[in-house]
């Protein structure tokens, strides 16, 4: 009788807790037009850069191959030409916003409050939101893809690339999908009572203009070394990739998710999180 009760008082394991929140997140983001909205702005991105910058004659047409909308030829350090970042980097910028409206609700419908008043830790707050939100972003890179692949064929460019080099740049921009909506996720966190901003400096981020600014007064020496930062191996991602572009792109997402879950965690437990 009394192991009985014990066992129905015991408290859920750490599985279990993150099994129930991504339920709930995922049935929230299936169940909202977001999701959908996000996943269509990707398929319409390549299509606005294709028409954007692929125009012109031969001499000025910045695309000439369908890939480079998914990826540069040769990885781009900070300082590069800011033009050659248009291709799927473009879904972390949109997913920057997406992340900010889907954390944003939470705070803004009283969600959180109820969510921390009955069981849910902080760890499995920020843990969820940033595995339904790197999911989403991924989504989006699929779909960026597809969209590319058609548009390619409408604009009649060409299609030649090595394909071990391509399919591993797509692989490593969908990895990093999770290191940035772990950042995603900690920024908003952090902005969680000013939401115009929180936007506002996810989109910020996105474009890498805070990187692209420290390039700039570093200098282009710096190049090497600034591309340990997120945005910097998401551009290191190209149509050169080798299996040493995936392993890099792993362990940054990697590191970073890691990184930015422990300081959301310890910030939500040591703050007001209405």
């Amino acid at each position: 009788m009394c192991q009985s009760k014990e066992l129905q008082f015991e408290k859920p394991s750490f599985r279990k807790r993150l099994k129930g929140m991504l339920g709930v997140d995922f049935y929230r983001l299936f169940h909202t037009p977001m999701f959908y909205i996000f996943v269509a702005i990707a398929a319409i991105i390549p299509a606005m850069i294709l028409t954007m910058m692929g125009s012109g004659d031969s001499g000025t047409q910045m695309y000439t191959n369908t890939w480079q909308i998914i990826a540069a030829e040769q990885p781009l350090y900070a300082v590069s030409d800011m033009g050659e970042y248009a291709n799927m980097n473009t879904v972390y910028i949109f997913g920057g916003i997406m992340v900010s409206i889907f954390i944003g609700h939470d705070y803004r419908s009283g969600y959180v409050k109820q969510l921390f008043t009955t069981h849910a830790k902080k760890r499995d707050y920020m843990m969820s939101k940033t595995i339904v939100c790197a999911f989403t972003m991924a989504c989006m890179c699929l779909s960026y893809l597809a969209a590319s692949i058609v548009a390619g064929f409408i604009a009649g460019t060409p299609f030649s690339v090595k394909v071990g080099s391509l399919l591993i740049a797509i692989v490593s921009k969908m990895i990093l999908s999770l290191g940035w909506a772990s950042l995603y996720t900690f920024l908003n966190v952090i902005l969680r009572r000013y939401f115009g901003v929180a936007i506002a400096a996810s989109f910020a981020i996105g474009t890498g203009l805070p990187l692209l600014a420290v390039g700039m007064i570093i200098g282009d020496s710096a190049g090497s070394y600034l591309n340990v930062f997120l945005y910097g191996a998401s551009v290191y991602a190209c149509l050169s990739s080798t299996f040493m572009t995936l392993i890099v792109c792993l362990a940054v997402s990697v590191a970073w998710a890691l990184i930015y879950n422990i300081l959301g965690s310890l910030i939500l437990s040591k703050s007001d999180v209405y």
